[in-house]
């Protein structure tokens, strides 16, 4: 008879394996991430541009645990930063440390927050169609709360550099976007959700 692994072993076997799922999960989600903010349009009236890199945040903040949803964001940030092509194309921040601290840096920065917030509430709340919904729209109210903040900071970026002012550039042109962002990443989510459900109740009366 083969001798049977004690606990404390069968932890270190495990955790390896752990690990590697984790950071399978995490380089997959900012990948994902890196796509969607490729996908971007230019607007001549803001510096900030049309992504859908918005969309990623608010789908994976759905799909992952908040630790797992803001490590992604993090790892995505960290790539940015050195130099790696996973942000929006903008002229006004050729660099990728230049990202973080141009126009677009306050939406930027929020995304490992409003994951993790995304997250948290909709694993709270019961996780139907309609949470998802709130659960989402909370966190891009967080993304464009703080890109407008951020906009506001810097006042050589505005002819008139005011908070109203960086509403106009840095929310009012992207609500109807991201409404249907929302609705998409929830649907999405909720879709995913309910697969998992029936595979488990399918598996379970085998």
């Amino acid at each position: 008879m083969a001798p049977t692994q004690t606990i404390p072993g069968a932890l270190t076997t495990a955790a390896p394996a752990q690990w590697l799922r984790a950071g399978g999960i995490v380089l997959a989600g900012s990948a994902l991430a890196a796509i969607c903010a490729r996908v971007s349009v230019p607007l001549y009236f803001t510096p900030v541009p049309l992504s859908l890199a918005p969309f990623a945040v608010l789908l994976l903040g759905l799909l992952l645990s908040p630790r797992m949803a803001g490590a992604t964001f993090v790892a995505y940030l960290t790539e940015g930063a050195l130099g790696l092509p996973v942000f929006a194309p903008s002229p006004l921040a050729p660099s990728g440390l230049g990202h973080l601290l141009g126009p677009t840096g306050g939406y930027l920065l929020a995304y490992p927050l409003a994951a993790m917030l995304i997250s948290y509430l909709w694993r709270r709340t019961g996780r139907s169609f309609t949470t998802a919904l709130v659960s989402a729209g909370a966190g891009d109210l967080a993304i464009l709360a703080s890109g407008a903040l951020w906009l506001a900071a810097l006042p050589h970026l505005t002819a008139r550099p005011a908070l109203p002012s960086a509403l106009t550039l840095a929310v009012l042109p992207f609500l109807p976007g991201d409404a249907l962002k929302i609705a998409a990443a929830a649907a999405l989510a909720a879709g995913f959700l309910r697969l998992r459900r029936s595979m488990s109740s399918s598996h379970s009366s085998e």
